[in-house]
């Protein structure tokens, strides 16, 4: 299924969930609604040198996330089916790849599933297709997932949309970890763009 279909099917479907701490805002519906109530803040994503979760990348290599220290990190958990948020991150991710230039190369750039029923390696190999090829995907089984999760303390929330269909709720920022695997900061959806190279820059040195 190629992006725009996607993009139809799952249109006014997600949310996204943010957290007080890390200095997202809180779910906000994509679309016409009212934003939904705040919850619990979370806490700050636990070190890279301490998640042991192995996961699937879209060429089929399995990957233990605590191999990615030694390189600063960008962590985004999005889907497939996602109508908005999702693809619009991943181009926002593409352009700050650019305007990076040869720093970007230096850079570890991953869209971690949080639908892995449907996020197979090849639907993330067509889906990264449309975005820089330095964002790497990956998935995982539904135990794998959600250990990760629960290591970057992102919320997940698999939403029913009617018969035999469903969306994902989700984290929407961009985490930033240094080169050492601890965390550095968060680039939030709703926040002013121009302000995530400086952020970017800053986990890089």
């Amino acid at each position: 299924m190629n992006l725009s279909r996607r993009l139809l099917l799952g249109a006014g479907a997600v949310t996204a969930l943010g957290a007080g701490t890390l200095g997202l805002g809180w779910w906000q519906v994509d679309g016409p609604g009212a934003a939904r109530p705040a919850g619990p803040s979370l806490k700050l994503p636990r070190p890279l040198s301490e998640m042991d979760v192995t996961l699937t990348d879209h060429r089929g290599r399995r990957v233990t996330i605590s191999d990615w220290v030694g390189r600063p990190s960008l962590v985004f958990f999005g889907f497939t089916y996602c109508p908005e948020v999702c693809p619009t991150t991943l181009s926002d991710i593409s352009l700050w790849l650019d305007g990076l230039g040869a720093e970007a190369d230096l850079l570890n750039v991953a869209l971690i599933t949080v639908d892995p029923e449907r996020d197979t390696i090849a639907a993330l190999a067509d889906y990264l297709t449309y975005f820089d090829p330095r964002i790497m995907g990956y998935t995982g089984t539904p135990k794998e997932i959600a250990r990760v999760a629960e290591a970057f303390r992102v919320r997940v929330e698999r939403r029913p949309l009617g018969e035999d269909d469903y969306t994902m709720d989700h984290t929407s920022g961009v985490l930033l970890f240094r080169a050492d695997g601890s965390f550095g900061s968060i680039i939030d959806y709703h926040e002013d763009r121009a302000s995530a190279l400086p952020k970017i820059r800053r986990v890089l040195s």
